[in-house]
């Protein structure tokens, strides 16, 4: 009698600038029976590519790339690959990049700070076709939702595009506009122009207090401020 075939394993697709967190992953991963590591990627367009090359189960993607951002991925992918899992792997514990990821066509969201078993445990969740929220992102949607219920604005920066809050995010690492720009694969010129929307969907009166909230924000966040910190905070953006 010959020996049961065994099981495919799941393939997972990664999608990370950051070379060493891509090479941790694929360790992680590897080590998996029931899992394999088809491809990886380190921009959207790379990704965009190799993924069509690879047709993988589950693309693993962290929101913060360079040049477009992983929320673009994200809506490609839903239009061009719908039957893909993708599971947002992000340093952002801030409900709003959960609740944007999700509607952009993400099935998963977890921090990288979880423990390893959490991250196998998410994407063997979407490679049997379901969804994964880790408990600490669970419970801040959930607080997310009932708070905006109980104001009628909603929170400030639910009204901030994707690119928006990408150029709020690199401002309040402590980056200047040139450096926003570099990253973002846009001209300084556009990120004053984002500046100023930004500004004016938070209802800041300055740039002064736009620097200031957004170093707060990233704080909270438990980010370290970019080098430039320190100089920005008595510059204007």
């Amino acid at each position: 009698m010959p020996p049961p075939t065994p099981e495919p394993k799941g393939k997972v697709f990664l999608v990370d600038d950051h070379p060493l967190v891509r090479e941790w992953l694929t360790n992680l991963i590897v080590q998996q029976p029931d899992l394999s590591v088809c491809g990886e990627a380190d921009s959207v367009t790379a990704a965009i590519d190799g993924i069509a090359r690879s047709n993988p189960d589950v693309a693993v993607v962290d929101l913060s790339l360079s040049g477009p951002s992983g929320f673009e991925l994200l809506k490609h992918l839903k239009t061009t690959h719908p039957a893909l899992a993708v599971l947002v792997l992000s340093m952002h514990e801030e409900a709003h990049f959960a609740e944007r990821a999700l509607r952009a066509g993400a099935k998963g969201y977890i921090m990288k700070r979880e423990a390893t078993r959490k991250i196998i445990e998410g994407i063997r969740r979407l490679v049997a076709g379901g969804v994964y929220l880790s408990e600490a992102v669970s419970q801040r949607v959930a607080a997310n939702v009932v708070h905006a219920k109980a104001s009628a604005g909603g929170l400030p920066l639910d009204r901030l595009s994707d690119r928006e809050l990408a150029v709020f995010e690199l401002l309040g690492q402590g980056r200047e506009a040139n450096d926003i720009a570099a990253r973002l694969q846009i001209n300084a010129k556009t990120v004053h122009t984002y500046f100023a929307r930004i500004r004016e969907k938070l209802n800041l009166n300055s740039s002064t207090e736009l620097l200031r909230e957004a170093f707060h924000w990233h704080e909270e966040q438990g980010g370290e401020r970019g080098c430039g910190a320190r100089r920005q905070e008595t510059r204007q953006p």
